[in-house]
């Protein structure tokens, strides 16, 4: 799946580069019978950034977090994970680094994204506040994927790229050990404007030392 523009209310930046907030963004996943799921949430349509997008919980890094015992990065994802959701983690080591992305530079909101891999509690159940996330859903992440194609759920980049990684893991023992043996390495994608048309790229990518 191929996404070729920024996510909906990501305007570009035709000024100087802004600061990338530091957030937090926590892939909470649960074994099934035909292979691991994530937990996705949809931000209320009515939001101007992200509005309607399928995501994982996340957010800003907030002030107490930084007062935290914990890296801010941690606090917020364990923060924001019962507040959109209501799931609670019960240690900040349940959260395991899996990557650190930074928005575009040409996007004037900018990120800079821990993710998290982390294993659902056992027997919690997912109560959304109806308010910044209207929905949430279980999905086997190559099932995600597969609806955003047929434009059954509004998926943005970043997120597309962490199911398309995420669909190649065996169960939830197979994620973790996985996140726990890399080593996390900023990635910052860039927008290419061609023919008045926005592409995301990835490093490596051709065009992306272009744009």
């Amino acid at each position: 799946m191929e996404v070729d523009r920024p996510g909906p209310g990501e305007e570009l930046n035709e000024g100087p580069v802004a600061d990338a907030r530091p957030a937090a963004s926590v892939i909470v996943m649960r074994d099934s019978g035909g292979g691991p799921e994530v937990l996705l949430l949809q931000r209320n349509p009515e939001s101007r950034f992200m509005g309607g997008a399928w995501v994982f919980p996340g957010g800003s890094v907030h002030a107490d977090d930084e007062d935290a015992d914990v890296p801010g990065p941690v606090a917020a994802g364990m923060r924001e994970t019962e507040e959109e959701a209501g799931l609670t983690l019960p240690e900040p080591s349940e959260l395991v680094p899996f990557s650190r992305w930074i928005t575009p530079a040409q996007v004037k909101i900018r990120f800079d994204t821990w993710f998290f891999v982390a294993r659902a509690p056992d027997g919690a159940e997912v109560v959304i506040d109806n308010a910044e996330v209207v929905d949430a859903r279980w999905l086997r992440p190559q099932d995600a994927l597969d609806a955003g194609a047929r434009d059954e759920l509004l998926l943005v980049f970043p997120t597309i790229k962490h199911l398309e990684q995420l669909a190649q893991f065996r169960s939830v023992d197979h994620a973790l050990e996985e996140a726990r043996s890399r080593r996390v390495q900023p990635v910052e994608p860039r927008v290419l404007i061609d023919g008045g048309v926005a592409r995301v790229l990835m490093p490596g990518e051709p065009g992306y030392d272009d744009a």
